[in-house]
């Protein structure tokens, strides 16, 4: 039985993905490079939440899906992964060079 209620679960968890914003999408893929699990949750609850409270405009969920499909967890402690992940400061890095961002990581 139990076996069941977890199948379902995944079902519906799974079918209701293609329901969120690419910006919840976004806040999801980044609560899952947390360490524990606790965290995790917690993240993904913190996400819930501010999606009801901070609407995305159409240009934040086009900058969100763009980052989406490229972020990373096993990068994000990179400048190459903030980048990647949204967390680089635009103004302070070169999207051109590799090492583009000033001094301080532009982070």
């Amino acid at each position: 039985m139990k076996q069941l209620l977890l199948v379902i679960a995944v079902a519906v968890t799974a079918s209701l993905s293609g329901c969120k914003s690419p910006c919840r999408q976004l806040s999801e893929r980044l609560c899952e490079c947390q360490a524990s699990s606790f965290d995790r949750n917690t993240c993904l609850q913190r996400a819930a939440t501010n999606e009801s409270t901070f609407v995305p405009s159409a240009a934040d969920n086009q900058r969100c899906a763009e980052l989406v499909e490229a972020c990373d967890c096993r990068l994000i402690d990179t400048p190459e992964g903030k980048r990647k992940c949204g967390f680089a400061r635009r103004d302070a890095c070169d999207a051109e060079r590799d090492a583009g961002c000033l001094a301080d990581g532009g982070y």
